[in-house]
């Protein structure tokens, strides 16, 4: 019988269990299935939960969950649209949220041509990187 790849989508828990381990049992399983896995895809909203459980849940600080999202996107075996983490990554470092950067990127990928939002500081972060972007009133 011939091998056979592993290919998984992660859940947030998962990618949380690894990057937290705060759990024994789950950490050591979370860090043996992602390491065993020939292709894991990270969907960006997966990313967006995981930024906002560690920014809400736990507290983390902007720059240790940057280096966490950046760590899992250097593995080979991950596959994510990498031009939205990284636009949420920008936002989220900027001092906006990971969510409404990658919003506005993916956004942009679908045809759109301007973000448009009631929130104020996520319409100032986008403008200030050059991105058209209104704020509703």
């Amino acid at each position: 019988m011939g091998w056979a790849a592993v290919k998984i989508t992660a859940d947030t828990n998962l990618l949380l269990r690894d990057a937290l381990r705060d759990d024994r049992h789950q950490s050591r399983l979370a860090a043996k299935t992602l390491q065993e896995a020939d292709l894991v895809a990270v969907p960006i909203a997966t990313l967006c939960e995981f930024v906002w459980v560690l920014r809400q849940g736990y507290k983390k600080p902007v720059g240790e969950i940057a280096h966490s999202i950046r760590t899992l996107l250097r593995s080979a075996s991950v596959k994510t649209n990498r031009p939205a983490a990284e636009a949420g990554l920008s936002l989220l470092e900027a001092g906006g949220d990971f969510a409404d950067g990658a919003i506005a990127y993916e956004g942009n990928w679908l045809g759109a041509e301007e973000f448009v939002s009631f929130d104020r500081q996520a319409v100032l972060l986008l403008k200030s990187q050059g991105n058209r972007a209104r704020l509703l009133s």
